[in-house]
C-alpha cells in the first residue's frame, strides 16, 4: 500500500521569479513549502528570462507608483541581507521629444513628474541644454532623471533566491506537469507526472502565456483571464572602445520614452559591452505621435544618433520574455474565486520583475496569514468572473 503524501503547509505552482519571491517571504513563516516547475529553473520559456531588466517608479497611475517604491525598499532589504549586487542603482530617464510627440506638456515624461511630486519626491528635469552637457548621447528636448532607478541583474537574483531557498528547507522539483488541481476537505492536491501532492495552500503563479492553461487544470474552475501576448522588439548596440565609457552605468541611466513603447539599458556586461534598446507597443497611454517611432531603428534615427553608426544586432541571448497584458491594464492578484485555499499571481504587463517582493510578500500574507494588508480589491481574480 502507497504512503498518503505529506501534507505540504504551501505548494507554489510555477518557479519563475514571482514563485521564487513568494516562496522567499513564506518561508519566513513556515518550513513546509514545494515549488512545482514545469521547466527549470530560469528557463528561456520563463516570462522574465533575461540578464537584465529595468527598475523604476515612474508611473500615471499614484497607485502603481506607490507600489513600486514599496517594492523599492524591498530589493534594497534583500540587496543589504544577502549582500549580492542584485540592482545596480545608475537612475532611470524618461524622455522625450517634439518632432516625435509635439505636445510636450502631454507627455508620459511630464505627466510623470506631477504623479511621482505627488508622492513627495522630486525627479531632476533636464532640459535639452542640460541634456547636451550631462547625457550627449541623446538628441532629445527634455527629461526627468528619477535617482530611485536603475537594473536588476537576474542571473544573480535567481541564484540567490535558490541558494536561500535550499537553505532554508524549500523543495524546488524541476520538469514537473501538473494533471489536475482539486480542492477538497479543506486542502487541495496536486495530481502531477512526478506524484500526488497536498497542501493546505496553494499559490498559483504563472506566466501569462500560461495561466489559462493552469487555469483549466483547477478542478471546477471556469475563471479565464483577458490576457494578449506581445514580444518586445530587442537590439544591442556595441559603441567602440573609445565610447565604451560614455555608456557605462556610472555614465548612462536606464532610458524609457514611453509614449512610444522603447527603453534601454547601459552596459550591464562589460565584456560583452552592449548598450540594449527596446520596443514594445504601449498599452497604458495613448501616445501623441506623429509614427516616426514604430521600431528601435526609428528611435535611434530620431533620439539617440549616437547609436547610428555602431554596430547592432536583434537580441537572441536574452530577453525571450512576453508582455502578458491584461484587457483592462491591471494585473491579477488574489485568492481565486470560489475557492478557500487557492490564490493566484498573473498578468504583469512586463512590468512585474520590479514588483516580485512585493507580490510574494502579499501572496504569502493571503496564504498563510488570512489577508494581506495591502489594499489589492483592483487586482481581484474575481473581476472577470460572469
Amino acid at each position: 500500500m502507497s504512503q498518503p503524501a505529506k501534507v505540504q503547509d504551501l505548494v507554489i505552482i510555477g518557479g519563475g521569479i514571482m514563485g521564487l519571491m513568494t516562496a522567499y517571504f513564506a518561508s519566513e513563516l513556515t518550513e513546509h513549502i514545494v515549488i512545482l516547475e514545469k521547466r527549470t529553473i530560469g528557463n528561456q520559456e520563463a516570462s522574465s528570462f533575461s540578464f537584465t531588466r529595468s527598475m523604476h517608479t515612474d508611473y500615471l497611475d499614484s497607485l502603481y507608483a506607490r507600489l513600486a517604491y514599496e517594492a523599492l525598499g524591498l530589493w534594497h532589504e534583500l540587496r543589504e541581507r544577502t549582500g549580492r549586487p542584485l540592482l545596480v542603482d545608475c537612475a532611470c530617464l524618461n524622455i522625450a521629444k517634439g518632432t516625435v510627440t509635439p505636445k510636450l506638456d502631454e507627455t508620459y515624461t511630464a505627466k510623470c513628474y506631477d504623479v511621482v511630486e505627488g508622492l513627495g519626491l522630486r525627479p531632476e528635469r533636464l532640459s535639452k541644454e542640460a541634456f547636451q552637457k550631462r547625457y550627449p548621447q541623446f538628441d532629445v528636448d527634455f527629461g526627468y532623471l528619477n535617482s530611485a532607478g536603475g537594473y536588476f541583474n537576474l542571473r544573480v537574483i535567481a541564484d540567490t533566491l535558490v541558494e536561500s531557498l535550499h537553505e532554508r528547507g524549500v523543495q524546488i522539483i524541476e520538469n514537473v506537469d501538473t494533471d489536475e488541481i482539486a480542492e477538497e476537505n479543506n486542502q487541495v492536491r496536486i495530481s502531477t507526472n512526478k506524484g500526488m501532492f497536498v497542501a493546505n495552500k496553494v499559490i498559483i503563479t504563472p506566466g501569462g502565456k500560461w495561466a489559462n492553461e493552469v487555469l483549466d487544470l483547477v478542478k471546477g474552475n471556469t475563471l479565464q483571464l483577458p490576457i494578449k501576448l506581445t514580444k518586445p522588439e530587442s537590439r544591442y548596440y556595441y559603441p567602440e572602445p573609445d565610447q565604451r565609457e560614455q555608456f557605462l552605468p556610472k555614465n548612462f541611466p536606464v532610458f524609457a520614452y514611453p509614449d512610444v513603447g522603447i527603453y534601454g539599458h547601459p552596459i550591464a556586461d562589460e565584456q560583452k559591452g552592449a548598450v540594449k534598446v527596446a520596443f514594445y507597443e504601449p498599452s497604458d497611454f495613448e501616445p501623441d505621435a506623429d509614427g516616426k517611432v514604430r521600431g528601435v531603428a526609428d528611435f535611434v534615427e530620431e533620439c539617440m544618433p549616437s547609436l547610428k553608426s555602431m554596430r547592432s544586432e536583434t537580441v537572441t541571448d536574452a530577453d525571450q520574455c512576453y508582455y502578458d497584458v491584461v484587457d483592462d491594464g491591471d494585473f491579477v492578484l488574489g485568492g481565486l474565486p470560489q475557492y478557500q485555499h487557492i490564490f493566484i499571481g498573473t498578468g504583469w504587463h512586463g512590468a512585474g520583475y520590479k514588483f516580485s517582493p512585493l507580490v510574494g510578500k502579499i501572496l504569502t500574507q493571503l496564504a498563510l496569514q488570512s489577508g494581506t494588508v495591502y489594499d489589492i480589491k483592483r487586482f481581484s481574480p474575481g473581476r472577470f468572473t460572469k
